[in-house]
């Protein structure tokens, strides 16, 4: 197969996804040429049958604001011309399904045809997707999709539910962790660099937009750092990571707090006790898998599609959606309750081992291969 590959590049998991899916693919001998308006964070290592291609973004007077899509859309025509790609497959409706919609007119055109495949992951359809000024573009371009897949069958009934695809039409494909990176290792150096020994390590990593209520982290671990000594760790970077400074600073708690950016997270995975998660809504919760992956229990509410990864008193804990309050407690609770925790840390690793590529890049190969057929 010549698959382009359309991704946001920044942290978050649908550009995770689309990275990790690209690279195991090409792998596998398919020619894969990742789109973005930058190198995806997650691409890395070379691969000779798999391409970057940045996107270039005019800068014209006229426009108040860059057109993205339309620089998408030509982008697209280009590398299928070029290298002749038979499917494009979009992470994320919003912009790049609609782009691809519009260079498969243009390439059908010039006498090339080629075909559709959109995952969705989450925000493009629970928040995005369902904006006014989104909605109607948004469904046009799903439905026009010869494939469309989600991470989790939540997902999957949202957008059947909210944009009118035809039931069980939206194949629910769950994201996958790297078991070799993303492994246990309780004695590593980042553990010692993070904290002294005796306290305990409890870790955030997100795009820190509103839709990971940010400030539930803050609140959690200043209610948890009241009953034990313990540090936060945030990886990542977004609009509402000031936010979670200037909160930590107004709760006394700023020292405790270590901020570390972008970067690899598997290190600070596993120097880890605990993994906070409080979304409003987690379409699945890659972050999620990648530290019970790592053996570190995860607390969070029982929303979205989290459930289906996260075993509720198994391999972590899972509050009622709203019970701000009960996440700094349950997660002091966990850890003074050393028995308890060590289980559920070995219970994390055996739930996310049931996610590991081999199966579900063989789904996602199955029906690409199906659209050429």
């Amino acid at each position: 197969m010549k698959i382009a590959t359309l991704c946001y590049p920044t942290y978050g998991g649908s550009g995770a996804v689309a990275s990790e899916l690209a690279m195991h693919l090409a792998d596998r001998g398919h020619e894969l040429h990742v789109v973005s308006y930058e190198h995806p964070f997650r691409l890395d290592g070379f691969r000779p049958n798999l391409s970057f291609h940045a996107v270039t973004i005019g800068d014209y007077p006229l426009f108040r604001y860059p057109p993205y899509t339309l620089n998408l859309t030509n982008k697209i025509i280009e590398v299928c011309e070029e290298f002749g790609c038979t499917i494009v497959h979009s992470h994320y409706a919003i912009p790049h399904a609609v782009a691809a919609l519009l260079a498969r007119d243009v390439l059908a055109e010039r006498g090339i045809r080629i075909k559709l495949a959109c995952t969705l992951h989450g925000t493009d359809i629970t928040l995005v997707g369902r904006e006014r000024g989104y909605f109607e573009l948004t469904r046009h371009a799903i439905n026009k999709q010869d494939l469309i897949t989600a991470p989790s069958r939540w997902l999957a009934e949202a957008t059947d539910r909210d944009f009118g695809t035809t039931p069980g039409r939206v194949a629910a494909i769950p994201n996958f962790v790297d078991l070799q990176r993303f492994t246990p290792n309780r004695d590593c150096a980042s553990r010692r660099q993070l904290a002294p020994k005796g306290t305990a390590i409890v870790t955030h990593i997100s795009n820190f937009r509103p839709v990971k209520r940010i400030e539930q982290v803050v609140s959690a671990f200043a209610v948890l750092r009241r009953r034990m000594p313990a540090v936060l760790v945030l990886v990542g970077d977004g609009p509402d990571l000031p936010k979670a400074e200037q909160q930590a600073r107004d709760l006394g708690i700023r020292d405790d707090l270590r901020i570390l950016g972008q970067q690899r997270p598997e290190a600070i995975l596993q120097a880890s006790d605990l993994f906070l998660l409080p979304s409003i809504s987690e379409s699945f919760g890659l972050a999620a898998l990648e530290a019970m992956a790592c053996g570190v229990p995860v607390l969070g509410y029982h929303a979205g599609g989290l459930p289906e990864v996260v075993e509720d008193g198994i391999s972590g804990v899972l509050c009622p959606t709203g019970e701000d309050v009960c996440l700094g407690s349950l997660a002091a609770n966990l850890l003074l309750d050393r028995e308890r925790h060590a289980a559920m840390r070995l219970a994390a690793r055996a739930r996310a081992e049931q996610f590991g590529p081999g199966p579900i890049v063989d789904s996602y190969e199955r029906l690409l291969l199906d659209l050429e057929a």
